[in-house]
């Protein structure tokens, strides 16, 4: 059975290549180290140094397997190619908040990459999936938990 497939910006393969990395050569022997101590406390059955040390090791080798999972489903855009005449992922969208006349960016990544808070939203988030294939000038009307948003797209970039 084939897994989720996954779209990334080429930073934000480089991200998870860098972060995969990391867990691998620098947080493995951090862990390796730290169960080595709380072996040498003794009994391991009142022993929460070491019940902690494995369940950090267990939470870094399933992160270690999910980065791997990613990349290797993963469908990585050239930035370069994307068309600015629609939303598309990869686009960076300007849009104007028509209830409350405020412009907003966005940029549209797949749902990995997401930041919310760092104006990077998801193609899969109410917002992301509904500006996709509409071009400059569109009113897009996305339901929200506290109603309709309307936002009209004043400029889409790569």
């Amino acid at each position: 059975m084939a897994g989720k497939k996954y779209v990334l910006t080429e930073t934000g393969r480089d991200k998870l290549i860098n972060e995969l990395e990391e867990l691998k050569t620098v947080t493995r022997k951090e862990n390796a180290e730290r169960i080595k101590v709380a072996l040498s406390f003794g009994d391991l059955s009142e022993n929460s140094e070491y019940d902690e040390a494995k369940n950090q090791q267990a939470k870094d080798e399933a992160r270690i397997i999910e980065i791997e999972e990613i990349l290797k489903n993963a469908t990585v855009l050239n930035e370069s190619d994307l068309n600015t005449n629609a939303v598309t992922i990869g686009s960076k969208v300007r849009l104007l908040d028509t209830e409350y006349d405020e412009e907003v960016e966005y940029h549209i990544v797949g749902s990995t990459e997401a930041e919310p808070m760092m104006g990077k939203i998801s193609d899969e988030s109410p917002v992301g999936k509904a500006l996709l294939g509409h071009m400059v000038g569109d009113n897009v009307e996305v339901e929200a938990p506290d109603g309709i948003l309307v936002l009209k797209i004043l400029e889409i970039s790569r």
